[in-house]
């Protein structure tokens, strides 16, 4: 037997797939197509304090090699979230990971409480509870004129300390490829408590409908994911894991086992898979059964012996 277990802030991962925020739901959908129990993890849908509908006109465009999303945090709200979809969480394997966002400071940390307290109050009945928080400081300040969270590293700096204050949760931070320095964002995300940092989010783009003439979302700009961004993001992730001592998940592209050899190999405890969700439904137990492939083929006994060779 190969050896896939993963460690994340002292959360044994049984692999080190994860399902990234925004692209499985809350996993029973997926559930109906295969065990999503072999599973290491599941990021949720992002999560705010008040229910969200989204962003009008089109969201998603498929590009070359990826796609362009507009969706604009569409969810059902945390309390939600609390009452109806934590039902079908307690009933799966893989560890929780709650994924928050904001348009405040404020709606970050009373977000991070309704959360952990749920949490606190399900652990105390023997019941399964998100094991983690993932802060998405992708969001846009809405009290600093729309500028994300996550691209200075003074504001991102704010928002984690405070969140970091009140929740007894591992942290994760969402890094931002938008970010002035992404490799200064993530030493800073350690230094204030973090227990760990994924990356990368999706890269801002945009698409032009040349004969209306205007961009084809309702907000200009939308984010870019899939195979087309790997490269950029590989490198991302292997910068930050050289200079931080938190665990890293690392996701951007990821379509192929070969894929997550290459993140793990470059820093990531765990990876996470967005995209190649929609490319391939069963996405998450074919790349499981690819890296056991590939350890059997290189006599490969655990990923630790990979993790992090490339110097």
């Amino acid at each position: 037997m190969r050896n896939l277990a993963c460690n994340v802030a002292g959360i044994p991962f049984k692999n080190p797939i994860v399902m990234a925020s925004g692209t499985f739901g809350f996993g029973q959908e997926y559930a109906k197509l295969y065990d999503i129990n072999k599973l290491g993890g599941i990021s949720c849908k992002g999560l705010t304090l008040h229910p969200r509908k989204g962003n009008p006109g089109t969201r998603v465009w498929e590009t070359a090699g990826g796609m362009l999303n507009s969706v604009g945090l569409e969810n059902p709200g945390i309390d939600a979230f609390l009452e109806e979809e934590m039902k079908f969480w307690e009933t799966i394997e893989p560890v929780k990971i709650a994924n928050l966002g904001g348009s405040n400071i404020e709606e970050y940390v009373l977000g991070a409480l309704k959360i952990t307290k749920d949490a606190e109050e399900r652990r105390r009945q023997n019941q399964r509870a998100v094991d983690m928080i993932e802060l998405n400081i992708s969001c846009p300040n809405v009290k600093e004129g729309g500028m994300a969270f996550g691209v200075k590293t003074a504001v991102a700096r704010e928002v984690i300390r405070e969140v970091r204050q009140v929740t007894s949760l591992p942290l994760a931070v969402k890094l931002s490829p938008n970010a002035e320095n992404i490799v200064d964002m993530a030493v800073m995300c350690e230094d204030e408590g973090a227990e760990c940092v994924s990356l990368v989010n999706t890269f801002s783009g945009m698409k032009i409908d040349i004969y209306q003439r205007r961009s084809v979302f309702h907000n200009m700009y939308a984010g870019l994911s899939g195979p087309s961004i790997k490269p950029v993001a590989l490198r991302m992730v292997h910068q930050v894991a050289q200079q931080v001592t938190i665990p890293v998940m690392g996701m951007g592209g990821i379509a192929s086992a070969s894929d997550v050899i290459e993140f793990i190999m470059a820093g990531a405890e765990v990876v996470q898979v967005g995209t190649y969700n929609f490319m391939n439904l069963r996405a998450g137990e074919e790349l499981l059964a690819g890296i056991r492939s590939f350890m059997e083929l290189e006599n490969i006994q655990s990923l630790d012996e990979i993790r992090g060779i490339i110097q």
